[in-house]
């Protein structure tokens, strides 16, 4: 009978343990999603809805649409999406990379644009990506704020480099594999 009943206060010490740190890790994040993800969420929010307001997305995409046409002009596109001012602001929702990547589908199915430019154009539209997210994703990480102050731009420059990189090894690759 004393080995049952320590076996069984065993298993119940040993569950107690499983459901408070299972409580505790839905209480955390809670917690992070209140103090981090929803503010993020409001203030994206704030920003698709002055892009799509304003119209400052199919400006932009009318305004980038000449530049798909070459290689050159991807790289110069990529640059222009990743410069580092801009592409947080570019970045939120993807809504302009959602609008420029609807512009040039449709140049894509007229076929106004060769199918070997589609991978490049992939590329040089999206260095932006992620880039609205570093400040929250640091913040998530419980970052120092000299982490932020340093990692924000840090980040930024890195895609607004490689972001052109990755448009050359596109327009190779797209040859390479025959698209």
């Amino acid at each position: 009978m004393q080995a049952l009943t320590s076996m069984i206060e065993r298993i119940g010490r040993v569950a107690g343990r499983v459901v408070g740190t299972l409580y505790q890790a839905g209480r955390d994040s809670i917690d992070q999603v209140l103090k981090n993800i929803l503010p993020f969420m409001a203030f994206i929010a704030l920003v698709i809805g002055i892009i799509n307001a304003t119209g400052v997305g199919k400006w932009l995409a009318n305004a980038l649409e000449p530049l798909s046409s070459n290689p050159i002009g991807l790289v110069v596109m990529s640059l222009i999406v990743g410069f580092p001012i801009l592409s947080p602001i570019l970045g939120p929702g993807a809504v302009i990379a959602q609008v420029i990547g609807t512009v040039l589908g449709t140049q894509f199915a007229s076929k106004a644009l060769p199918a070997s430019v589609a991978l490049p154009c992939l590329f040089a539209i999206n260095p932006q990506v992620g880039c609205d997210f570093i400040p929250v994703g640091l913040a998530l990480g419980e970052a120092e704020p000299y982490t932020v102050e340093v990692g924000v731009p840090a980040v930024l420059f890195e895609r607004f480099i490689s972001g052109p990189i990755a448009v050359i090894i596109a327009y190779f690759a797209s040859f390479a594999f025959g698209l």
